[in-house]
C-alpha cells in the first residue's frame, strides 16, 4: 500500500512574485509605466515560501503546520513494491543529473527502465534545473547517450524562463539581461524575446580607475541568472545596476542548486552561487522558475492534460526535486544516485521526506521481478 505523506501547499500561479523583489514595492507612476506588473501588486499581502512563491496570509498557519508534522514524522520507507508504484500514476517526471545521467555517463539500467514503464503506458517527462542547454540541445544529448525522447517531453529551466517571460506578456519593447549560457540565450531567442549579455560578456573586464563608469541599458525590462561558467564581476555589476535602478525590473532565476554534476568524479558549484552573488548585490530576492517552484508543474499539467495526483516525481535532491514535486501535489520518489545521501534523508535535521526512496532508478526492474 501506497504510504501518504503531509503535502505543502503553496500558490501557484505564474503572475506571483516575492515580496522582496522590487516590482512588490513598486510607486503607483512605475506600475503605470509597467502596466504588466499591475496584476502582481494585488499580492503585496503575502508571504513567500522557501522556494519563492506566494503564500496568501490565510494559508500561512498550515502551511508552517504541515513543515512541523513533516519534520516530525519518520523517514520515508524504501521502496518495496514497484508494481504498486508504477499502477497508481500515469505520469513519471524525472530529474536528469543524477538520476538518468551524472556529467555526460548515462547510469547504468536507466534504458531498460524507461523502456519497461513505456511498454506499461506511461508518460514520460524529463525536467532539469540546468539552463546551459536548450530542449532541441537536450534532445540531442539524450539521443548521443541512446534514449529516445522527444523535445517535447524535455524541460529544462532555460525553457522555464522562456515560458514564465511569455506568460506574464513580457513587453516587447524591453530586455532580458543574461547571466548565463547558451540554453537560455535559445530559448529566448525562439520565444521572440530581445536579450543581451550570456557567454559573450565572458570576457567584459572592469577597470576601477579613478572617475570610472559602467554604463547600462535602461531597456532592460528583467535579468535572468542561471548557472555561468563564464561568470565574472563585470556581469554582477551590469545586472545590479539593472535591477536596482531600472523601474520594475525583475530579477529572475533559473535555479538556485547550490552543486551540480559537470561530471561524475564530483560535484561543482552550482547555479545557486551566481544567483547568490546578484542577491548580496541587490538585496532583492528572486523570483525562481525551476524546481522547486510550481511555474514548470503548472505548465507541465496545463500542456498534457494531467491531473497533478497521477503523477510521481523522481529525482536525487531532498531540496529541489522532492519539494518540488511536495509542492505540485504528487508522489515523489528520491533516488540515492546523485547528490542525496541514505544519512542525508535519515538525518534528523532532515524535514524533507519523500513517499519513498530507492537506491537507483533501475531498481524499478529488479523490484517488479522480486514482486513476480
Amino acid at each position: 500500500m501506497l504510504s501518504s505523506r503531509t503535502v505543502v501547499a503553496v500558490a501557484s500561479s505564474s503572475s506571483f512574485l516575492p515580496l522582496s523583489h522590487p516590482a512588490a514595492s513598486t510607486s503607483s507612476s512605475a506600475a503605470a509605466s509597467y502596466p504588466f506588473l499591475n496584476r502582481r501588486l494585488a499580492f503585496s499581502r503575502c508571504h513567500t515560501n522557501r522556494d519563492h512563491s506566494i503564500i496568501p496570509k490565510p494559508q500561512r498557519s498550515r502551511v508552517m503546520e504541515g513543515f512541523k508534522t513533516r519534520a516530525a514524522a519518520a523517514s520515508a520507507p524504501q521502496l518495496e513494491d514497484a508494481d504498486a508504484l508504477i499502477d497508481s500514476v500515469e505520469t513519471f517526471i524525472f530529474d536528469c543529473d543524477g538520476v538518468i545521467w551524472k556529467g555526460d555517463k548515462l547510469i547504468d539500467g536507466v534504458p531498460e527502465t524507461l523502456d519497461m514503464l513505456r511498454s506499461r503506458g506511461k508518460r514520460l517527462v524529463f525536467v532539469t534545473n540546468n539552463s546551459t542547454k536548450s530542449r532541441k540541445q537536450y534532445g540531442k544529448k539524450f539521443e548521443t547517450l541512446g534514449l529516445n525522447v522527444n523535445e517535447e517531453e524535455i524541460f529544462a529551466s532555460s525553457f522555464a524562463t522562456a515560458a514564465y517571460l511569455k506568460s506574464i506578456d513580457f513587453p516587447k519593447d524591453k530586455k532580458v539581461y543574461v547571466i548565463g549560457e547558451e540554453g537560455i540565450l535559445k530559448e529566448l531567442d525562439i520565444a521572440g524575446i530581445q536579450y543581451l549579455g550570456g557567454p559573450e560578456d565572458g570576457d567584459k573586464k572592469i577597470e576601477l580607475k579613478p572617475g570610472y563608469f559602467l554604463e547600462h541599458d535602461k531597456d532592460v525590462g528583467a535579468v535572468v541568472v542561471g548557472f555561468d561558467r563564464y561568470f565574472n564581476y563585470y556581469k554582477v555589476q551590469y545586472g545590479t545596476l539593472c535591477i536596482r535602478e531600472n523601474p520594475g525590473c525583475l530579477f529572475i532565476a533559473t535555479n538556485r542548486d547550490a552543486v551540480t554534476h559537470l561530471t561524475d568524479a564530483q560535484e561543482w558549484a552550482g547555479g545557486g552561487s551566481m544567483v547568490g552573488a546578484v542577491l548580496g548585490s541587490t538585496k532583492q530576492e528572486p523570483l525562481v522558475v525551476g524546481k522547486p517552484s510550481t511555474f514548470m508543474m503548472d505548465y507541465l499539467a496545463k500542456e498534457f492534460g494531467i491531473t497533478k495526483s497521477q503523477i510521481c516525481m523522481v529525482g536525487d535532491r531532498l531540496d529541489t526535486d522532492i519539494l518540488f514535486g511536495q509542492n505540485g501535489g504528487c508522489k515523489t520518489l528520491l533516488v540515492l544516485s546523485g547528490v542525496t545521501s541514505l544519512s542525508t534523508l535519515q538525518s534528523p535535521t532532515n524535514s524533507i521526506q519523500p513517499d519513498f526512496y530507492t537506491n537507483k532508478l533501475s531498481d524499478f526492474l529488479s523490484l517488479k521481478a522480486a514482486a513476480v
